[in-house]
Parts: C-alpha cells; structure tokens; sequence
C-alpha cells in the first residue's frame, strides 16, 4: 500500500465525531483535505476559479448537515441532476457524509425531446429507487414536474446556504454500503444500475493511483495535474477523475461536456495551460484532439508533461490513437502517454492499464483463425489488409481484479483462445439495481460476466466485441467494430458514426440467413448523387477490408445516429431505424 493511503480513522474525532466510524473511501478523502493545498479549478476558460479539496469538503459538510436536517436517512438513494461542476462536486461529497448514495442523472441530449427525457428520467429514478432528488442549474424548475410524478427534491442552491458545517457530525459508513449506483450506458433499452460500494470503490480507486501512478508527477518532478471534460454521469469521469483526483489528493482541472463539444481545441489548450499530466476520455475524443492538432500551429500546445492519455469507455480504434500519437509528437507528447484501458462501470471503472512507459502495443492476427476457429493467432508478416484483423492490447489486470476467459460452457480458455471476459475480485460490484428490485451480478463463485469477447496475450487482455452484437456469415464470427472501422475510413463518413447491425436476408429457397447493414453518418446526406457515391465506396471498402458485403447501406445526417448519454453508439436503436 502506498503512503498517501490512510490508516482507517486516522483523521480526528473533531471531523467524523466521537467514536464515529467511516468506510476508508470517505476516510481517504477527508484526509487528503484536511492536509493537502490541492483542488479543483472549474470555469475554464471564461471564469476560471480554483477551489482547494478542503474548501469543497467544508461545503459539502454545511450542505451534508442540510441534508440530515431535511430527514436524509442513512442508505437513502440520492439523484443529482446538474450540468454545473461547481455545485455537483460538493453536492455528490454532501450526500456520502451524510450516508447516502449518489446517482448521477443523465443530461437531454440536444436532439432529445423534453417528453422523452422526462420519462427516461423517471425510469432512471424508478430503477434506483431514489428518495431524493437534488437540482442544480438549469434544471431547478423541474421541481414540480418531479412532485407531480411522486418524487422529492431539493435545490442545490438551498443547501449551499447551509451555515452548520462546524457541528455537523458525519454519518457513519460501512465497507458494504452503497456508495454509487451507476447508471449503465449499454444499447440495450432496459436500464439498470451497478451497485457499487463503499468497499469496492476503495479497492478500485487503490489499484488506479497505484497502477496509473497518481501523485507521480511530470517527467521533471511536476505535481500531477488530472484534466478532464467527461460527464459526471459517466464511470470514467464520476470515479476515475473525480473520485481519482480527491482520493490521491492531486490538483483536477475540470469543464462541461458541452464546452468540449463546442471547442474540442479546449481540452489539448487546458492540458497545456495548466501543464497537464494525466487525461481520460473516450475514442472519438481522441480521433477528434488528432484532427486538432494536425491543424494546429507549431507551438500552439505544450504537451510535454503528459504522462497518460487513458483511452477507454469504447472501442479502441488503433489507427486514431497512432494519429493522436503523431500529431501530438510536434507539440511534445510523449509517444508512451497513449495508453488504451479497458473499464467498466462494473469494477468502479478500471480493469486494466497498458504500461506506463512503453508505446501502445497493436496486435495483428489472422481474420480466418478469429472468425472461423475463435482463435487469435498472429498473422504472417506482409498479409493482405482483408486477412488480418488489428486490435490493441489493453494491458494487465489491476490488484484487485481477476480476469479470464471462457467459452460457452463456462471452461477457462488459454491465450489467443476467444471467449467471453468474466471478472471477481473486491472491487466488482455484486449487484445490479433495477426497477424490479436488487439482482445479483455474480455467479455463486463470483465471478461477473462483462458480455464482452476477447482474448489473453501473455497477460494482457484483448477486447473484440459485444458477444450480443456478433455477425455470424458462412461460418464466421464478425465483430461490428471491424466493419465500422472499414466503413469510417471512406472519405465522407464522419469518423467514429459507422454502426453495423445484424438484419436476416432471404437466402436460396427462402432460408432466412443472417446479414448486416450499415447506417453511417455524412454532411452529404441529402445530396443523391454524393450519397449513391458513398453507398458504393462503404461496400467496396468493407469488403475489401473484411471480405463480405452489407446487405444495405444507409447515408444518415451528422448527429442522427441513436446513441448513449455517454456517446457509445446503440446498435438496438440503429436497428429499430433501418
């Protein structure tokens, strides 16, 4: 265990009370404000203001006693809705030391229809059985929508007025309370929520400072700095930045989604300015900072600092992280700082992490051996592009995880053998809320099952696909991501908005067989002649690359490709489009 990590009640009766036991998450937190000069700095890039951890927490403290005040009980299930960091750090700090869990809600997205968002929400709320709802900006009218449909609230901003921080009395919190329930941010239609704990977010959050080396610093002895625009609502940014930054103790620098998705060019500018060394955030963010930088002049970035570029939260595409790698290469990113994970919301957030000090590591193997024996074997030097199949290596396991690999009837498989990821270990969650009620997501041996396929390499894990969303054609095991790769890659498609489905075609004598078409996104849609271009050009690509042919190919407008709150495309939805 590593220094920073306390001692469980190492921090004074005058912040817990008297004889007041605490699980070590909050304790580690408490601490690190307590002793450490680091925080927060929100407000980029109009209004920045810095807010030290100990400041946060001695808010979170006035508006934990609100709380207690108001009849929050120990275990209740708190939602925060709020597109403002400033109120929802404190918010989500306020309900742990009051003893509740936190849910983050979902913000609209910008096509999403009020009706539509109200009543996902209240299916979010039904699934986690909240007692309570805070709001925060802009969403504090919804308060009589949230009275009429049964459901209590509070505004944030009335807590903040909370002067009682001094005499309040945090709640106790054992390592087997709920701590979050994390929304899922699957395709499927059915929402459900992982039941993480107080215990499994102390184990997980351990295995990522220690393994993605928190507090290290710079390459010069810079104290870590964490920047990051990825939604509260999101695994990635609720435990691995937030919860990350204050249970390590590091400086966090932090913006809105929507001030990425307005300027993408904020996020290299903020790594820079404020001499960033770690950063997370999905593919597509990454394939969008490639374009950025290419575009950018010499010297508009200083990226010398960073020391780790997390890839994780959807496929990883080999080719845009070595494009990230190499426009990033004339403004002094390290070519080791590209790292690709693989999390999920299941184990807190991290499962693996590629090596700290070495370039992403790509895997190339035989289409044939993948497809047709379900085995990864290496392909032969020189292979054509259609007979090889890329994918990278995401590093080993943390401490606290276990992983393997098995097939259809529960056997462990051995390396480059594929088969279905299963996880155990303290920090996997052991149960999932839903609107029916609490289901366990272990087997009787512990063991969870991601749904996902893949493969070891010498201890490290491979990821292939979702096992729902294989295409089986003439004997073989397509993965979605490889079409979609394919057909991203044709001039007009938008990167990263290519989803492939399984659709049944009519085969010889009428034998239903199975097929796949293709919805891709293109500022031509609308144009017929650009479209019928890039119908054919997706087909050609796709079965060069691939060796099968789409049944369809449909030519979509930028941004109508159905999606998570998280960005992840839902291939269900796609379907239910075609």
């Amino acid at each position: 265990m590593i220094a920073w990590i306390r001692a469980v009640g190492s921090v004074s009766d005058t912040e817990f009370g008297e004889g007041v036991s605490v699980s070590r998450f909050i304790d580690t937190v408490v601490g690190n404000a307590a002793e450490k000069a680091t925080g927060l700095t929100l407000g980029e890039p109009h209004e920045p203001v810095r807010l030290t951890w100990g400041e946060i927490h001695r808010q979170a403290r006035g508006m934990a006693a609100e709380l207690v005040a108001g009849g929050l009980r120990p275990g209740d299930s708190v939602a925060v809705l709020a597109a403002e960091l400033r109120q929802i750090v404190p918010a989500a700090q306020a309900v742990w030391l009051a003893g509740g869990s936190v849910t983050m809600l979902h913000e609209p997205g910008r096509r999403t229809s009020p009706e539509i968002w109200h009543a996902s929400t209240f299916e979010s709320l039904r699934t986690v059985a909240a007692d309570l709802v805070l709001l925060g900006r802009p969403y504090e009218d919804l308060t009589a929508v949230l009275t009429a449909g049964g459901v209590a609230s509070r505004s944030i901003a009335g807590l903040e007025v909370g002067d009682g921080a001094d005499d309040f009395q945090v709640v106790e919190t054992g390592e087997a309370d709920v701590a979050l329930l994390q929304l899922t941010s699957g395709s499927t239609a059915e929402p459900k929520a992982v039941r993480v704990t107080h215990g499994n977010l102390f184990a997980n959050l351990t295995d990522l400072c220690v393994n993605a080396e928190f507090g290290s610093g710079g390459p010069n002895g810079e104290p870590d700095v964490l920047v990051s625009w990825v939604p509260m609502f999101h695994d990635m940014g609720m435990v691995g930045c937030l919860c990350g930054s204050m249970f390590a103790g590091i400086e966090m620098v932090a913006v809105t989604p929507t001030e990425f998705l307005m300027y993408p060019g904020i996020w290299p500018g903020l790594l820079s300015k404020h001499r960033g060394t770690i950063t997370a955030a999905p593919n597509f963010a990454y394939a969008l900072m490639a374009r950025q930088l290419s575009a950018a002049e010499d010297g508009a970035y200083d990226l010398h600092r960073v020391r780790l570029m997390g890839n994780g939260g959807e496929p990883t595409d080999p080719d845009a992280m070595h494009a990230l790698a190499s426009a990033g290469a004339r403004f002094g990113l390290p070519p080791e700082a590209v790292n690709c994970v693989y999390g999920a919301a299941e184990n807190c957030v991290l499962i693996t992490i590629g090596d700290l000090r070495a370039p992403m590591e790509v895997d190339v193997v035989d289409a044939t051996a993948l497809e047709r024996d379900r085995r990864a074997v290496p392909a032969k030097p020189g292979a054509d592009r259609a007979d090889v199949r890329r994918y990278p290596l995401l590093g080993r396991t943390l401490d606290h995880v276990q992983v393997r690999v098995v097939d259809d009837k529960g056997q462990v498989l051995g390396d480059r053998a594929i088969g279905t990821l299963q996880l155990r270990g303290p920090s996997v969650a052991a149960a999932y809320a839903t609107a029916d009620g609490v289901v366990p997501a272990q087997d009787e041996d512990g063991w969870l099952d991601m749904g996902d396929e893949g493969y070891l390499v010498d201890g490290q894990i491979v990821v292939c696909g979702r096992r729902k969303d294989v295409i089986i054609m003439g004997g073989r095991n397509i993965f979605p991501t490889d079409i979609e790769r394919s057909a991203g890659a044709v001039d007009g498609v938008r990167t990263g908005n290519a989803i492939a489905v399984r659709v049944a075609a009519d085969g010889v004598g009428g034998i239903a067989q199975e097929s796949f078409a293709l919805l891709v996104e293109s500022r031509g849609h609308g144009d017929a002649a650009v479209e019928d271009a890039i119908r054919d050009a997706v087909s050609a690509r796709v079965l060069a690359d691939i060796g099968v042919r789409p049944a369809r190919v449909v030519v979509m407008a930028p941004n109508s490709l159905p999606k998570t709150p998280s960005g992840k495309l839902r291939r269900s939805a796609a379907r239910d489009l075609l």
